[in-house]
């Protein structure tokens, strides 16, 4: 069995939006959640995941992060929104 990879978007109280890749989502959010990482989520208190995406390929990962991180912002919420119209957190009840 191999390697899950996760394409994800966090976003904050003022609908920001932040794309990133990992190999763990629950940990990377909890480190954006609890602000482990210095740089642009911490800066802006980007920490709701509101959208992912999973591919066993590494390879696709980083190409699809890539490619929606050269969307239009429009494009992007319209794909968040097919799955999550509410901008909800994701992640809300991971960690309880």
């Amino acid at each position: 069995m191999g390697n899950t990879y996760y394409i994800y978007m966090l976003s904050n109280t003022s609908k920001m939006l932040y794309i990133g890749v990992t190999n763990d989502l629950e940990r990377r959010v909890y480190e954006h959640k609890n602000k482990m990482k210095e740089g642009f989520t911490k800066k802006f208190n980007l920490h709701q995941l509101v959208y992912y995406e999973e591919t066993d390929d590494i390879g696709r990962a980083l190409e699809r992060e890539k490619q929606l991180k050269g969307w239009r912002r429009e494009k992007k919420v319209k794909l968040l929104r097919s799955i999550n119209p509410g901008w909800r957190d994701l992640s809300e009840e991971w960690y309880h």
